[in-house]
């Protein structure tokens, strides 16, 4: 039997472990960034009445005019993009492979990758799937307590070697937001350095009240430099739905396009039509759940204070960073992700916990309840 060294140096992904042992222990789950309630009724209907009418073959390599068009038209209703939904548009199986799929299209064997610390896990295993080299660099906390890119780490980072930079805007784990200003300033080094932006930018729907979030490819000099990822899953409840999307300049995304048809082929049809629906209609919808999660997260914040946690602010995603009191003040009723799983520095994360604040208003309760009286 031979295993590749390419899977064998992959561990198991940090999220399926921790759901695991919610599952055994019965803990509360709130490590994975998961909803555990449905998107918007008229989406669902349409998903269900493309399957019972026969939208169960191939849809095209890109994804089905529809879906690309509704995408275009939402970018450019919500945040003034202009796209042309037939060579600048790639419908994906989910973020996940964007990621994989952008990677695999601009990276070479030996090439250096910068990488923003802490950082989904994909990541790394999309670099080194690609034969690339990750240099990771931490994010700066600020005076208020959430965090922002560190330019003086990126500049010490770069080498001849470098060809792309990943960012997640909304950030995750931290619920940071790049401000327009950060963007400028990386959009200075892209052009310096001649780098490609893979932007993962799948929270862009979920933001705290008064928070504004601004795509990296509307930044001036970032468009023609920059693959933008995202996804239906985040923002309108369906992560089984696998159904994402990478938007940039032609030559980037056909590059794309090549390395997703030996992935997945294509993404799945009956849930590009739902997708498409969600985009058009569906905007109050994400407006009520907006809502729901600022409730949430208030409830857990709250419960954590008052157990003696330091809880640092959230501007975008559904995730709360926090930082305990001692070792071992997470009750074993309750599951979180150790920010240090998903970083280079570990030591620079020792004691900080995410918390999703997407489950249910009785989940986030039973949770609360659980901190405050410690177990």
């Amino acid at each position: 039997m031979n295993i590749s060294q390419r899977v064998s140096v992959i561990e198991q992904t940090v999220f399926a472990e921790l759901s695991a042992k919610a599952e055994r222990t019965k803990a509360v789950n709130l490590a994975q960034g998961f909803p555990d309630e449905d998107g918007p009724a008229r989406m669902l209907e349409i998903a269900r009445g493309q399957i019972a009418t026969g939208h169960n073959q191939y849809a095209p390599l890109i994804g089905t005019p529809e879906l690309r068009q509704a995408i275009v038209k939402d970018r450019r209703k919500r945040l003034g993009q202009n796209w042309a939904p037939d060579s600048e548009v790639c419908v994906t199986s989910g973020a996940t492979e964007g990621i994989m799929a952008a990677v695999l299209a601009t990276v070479n064997p030996g090439d250096e990758v910068i990488v923003i610390d802490p950082f989904y896990d994909s990541y790394g295993a999309a670099i080194s799937f690609a034969g690339g080299i990750r240099r990771s660099v931490p994010l700066n906390m600020t005076q208020e307590g959430t965090w922002a890119l560190d330019f003086p780490a990126i500049r010490k980072a770069l080498s001849p070697n470098t060809t792309a930079i990943i960012v997640n805007n909304p950030h995750n784990p931290t619920g940071a937001i790049f401000s327009e200003e950060q963007l400028s300033t990386l959009a200075e080094l892209v052009k310096e350095h001649s780098l490609t932006v893979i932007s993962d930018e799948v929270y862009e729907r979920l933001l705290l009240p008064g928070e504004e979030f601004i795509p990296t490819a509307s930044v001036a000099g970032l468009r023609e430099q920059t693959i933008t990822v995202s996804s239906a899953s985040k923002s309108f409840n369906v992560t089984g739905w696998k159904t994402g999307w990478v938007l940039g300049p032609e030559p980037l995304v056909a590059a794309v396009t090549k390395a997703k048809q030996f992935l997945t082929f294509v993404s799945a049809t009956p849930f590009q039509a739902a997708v498409a629906h969600a985009l058009r209609e569906e905007e109050t919808w994400v407006t009520q759940w907006q809502e729901k999660i600022t409730r949430r997260r208030a409830l857990l914040a709250d419960a954590l204070e008052s157990s003696g946690w330091r809880v640092h602010p959230t501007r975008g995603s559904y995730f709360l960073v926090a930082r305990e009191p001692h070792e071992g003040a997470l009750p074993e009723g309750v599951v979180a992700l150790p920010v240090a799983a998903l970083s280079d520095f570990p030591e620079r994360w020792e004691g900080y916990y995410r918390f999703a604040f997407c489950k249910s208003e009785e989940a986030t309760a039973e949770a609360a309840r659980r901190i405050k009286q410690g177990g």
